[in-house]
């Protein structure tokens, strides 16, 4: 492993100057707060989320998307947070709105077995009165397909009553979402209802080697962390200090409507030798309020000790970076970034960048991977975050564009060959696929496709669902040039399909239109 961290490094600068595909995933009815995930098991298979109640599907790996809208009777109110299971099930965590009840009163969740075509009412945890329950989020225990949640609870949401407080509740479901746990404190110091620097927000929970349950925030006291080692029964009677933020978490940033540094967990389960590490993400304004910077800490004792905190962006001092959303690749141990950036620019102009790291956090190496920059507008939400999803080199950030007043939400296409630490995009490509003739089709169609050297192909059909129809290539070995494969599809019911041609590894997916 030592051998490809070392290739890696020195390959990786070259990517800065790499264009990374693009892609659009909707600019319809004022996308904010993305949030992102590819099933590791059917790493084509991709859903995302936005503000208000907006979801999209993607089955081609993040080429294209279909949008639709989330519905239930606990109501849709925003704070999208999506994670899947072992069983390839997709949960969608929101705030609720009830028709008869109170404003955000609890956290729902919406489960899908069918990569969104239909989605369950939703079942719903933290209801306690009138108190407002916000800015939760989800992780999967690998080991026993666990789902754990945290979140903030507000006694009286934006209230300035000495009285009123927020704390960090923790609640679990050991039967795949349908039923959850008592809500549990987690926090022994709790924060006020402003809903900033005091206010105690940002929990995101990660599962350990062990089971552990590992959980970060923001708040009165700095960064602090809390741990389970029993499956969420009980915790640290008094959370552990991280860092103090010493200039909170709740900032300002020009053109942006409002801001905040709040923190991401993840630990590594990769079998690496960072393996067991637990890192947390932030940014804050330390340095001033003209140079926000991104920062990581990690732990390699359980939580119990916290090294020096470590600046992500690699720039010179005096530039803008915030937003920031930080996920390890369990395939390799690899740390991922992604964070809005005006390294560039003496304006709002705004690019987004990605750091990563293959030493457990001790260098960064930094990459812009939008095309253009975009001119924010304060006067327009822009949301409170920005997410990222890897597995097995597979990189899909999102993010929000707010360009002349309007909203766009975004990923881009970032593989990296995990043998080789190489990103695929600056290698050279070894075989290319082509859209399918005629398309639309009826009886039959035609894929072509043109390999630089003999391979062992397959192509495989599925449908909308994500499901395998049919197989019309298995483990051939073709020769270096172009081939042309004719596929009857005189039994398929019309309909959107997907082709993919298949060679180790490597996938590519196009769509087929059957009429």
């Amino acid at each position: 492993m030592k051998k490809l961290y070392t290739l890696f490094i020195f390959l990786l600068p070259l990517q800065l100057w790499a264009q990374y595909d693009n892609v659009m995933i909707t600019n319809q009815v004022n996308p904010n707060e993305p949030s992102i995930v590819i099933d590791p098991k059917q790493p084509n298979v991709m859903l995302a989320g936005s503000n208000l109640r907006s979801y999209y599907v993607s089955l081609d790996s993040g080429q294209t998307w279909t949008q639709n809208q989330m519905s239930s009777s606990y109501g849709v109110w925003g704070d999208p947070a999506l994670i899947v299971d072992t069983a390839s099930n997709f949960y969608f965590f929101h705030l609720s709105n009830p028709p008869s009840g109170n404003w955000i009163d609890r956290i729902v969740c919406q489960k899908t077995t069918d990569n969104g075509s239909t989605w369950s009412d939703g079942s719903y945890m933290g209801l306690n009165g009138t108190k407002a329950q916000d800015k939760e989020w989800g992780i999967v225990d690998q080991t026993n397909n666990n789902i754990y949640v945290t979140w903030t609870q507000f006694d009286d949401y934006g209230s300035s009553n000495s009285l009123d407080s927020s704390v960090i509740l923790f609640s679990r479901s050991l039967d795949g979402g349908d039923t959850w746990s008592d809500a549990k404190r987690i926090n022994k110091v709790a924060g006020d209802c402003i809903d900033s620097d005091n206010t105690t927000e940002g929990a995101v929970p990660a599962v350990g080697p062990y089971g552990e349950i590992y959980v970060a925030w923001a708040g009165p006291s700095g960064l602090t962390f809390n741990r389970s080692l029993d499956q969420g029964e009980t915790w640290l009677e008094t959370e552990i200090f991280i860092d103090p933020m010493p200039t909170g978490w709740d900032y300002g940033i020009p053109g942006i409507n409002r801001a905040n540094g709040l923190p991401i967990t993840v630990c590594d389960l990769s079998g690496g030798p960072n393996h067991g590490t637990i890192y947390v993400n932030w940014s804050d304004q330390r340095n001033g309020a003209d140079d926000t910077d991104v920062w990581m800490s990690k732990s390699t004792d359980g939580g119990d000790t916290w090294e020096t905190t470590k600046r992500v962006n690699d720039d010179d001092p005096g530039k803008q970076q915030f937003f920031t959303w930080m996920a390890i690749d369990q395939t390799t141990g690899i740390l991922y970034f992604v964070f809005y950036d005006r390294r560039e620019h003496d304006d709002t102009a705004t690019d987004v960048y990605m750091a990563i790291s293959d030493d457990g956090g001790e260098t960064f190496n930094n990459f812009k991977i939008s095309e253009t920059p975009f001119i924010p507008n304060s006067g327009v939400f822009f949301g409170d975050y920005t997410n990222l999803s890897v597995t097995n080199g597979i990189v899909r950030p999102a993010w929000i564009r707010l360009h002349n007043g309007n909203l766009s939400m975004w990923t881009a296409i970032i593989n990296f060959d995990v043998t080789t630490g190489i990103d695929k995009q600056l290698a050279e490509p070894t075989f290319e696929l082509f859209q399918n003739y005629p398309n639309p089709a009826t009886d039959e169609t035609f894929v072509s496709f043109k390999l630089h050297e003999a391979a062992t192909v397959t192509i495989i059909i599925h449908n909308a669902l994500g499901q395998t129809i049919a197989q019309p290539v298995i483990n051939k070995v073709y020769h270096y040039g172009k081939h042309v494969v004719r596929i009857p599809i005189n039994g398929f019911d019309p309909g959107i399909y997907y082709y993919s041609l298949q060679i180790g590894e490597n996938i590519e997916t196009r769509k087929l239109v059957v009429e």
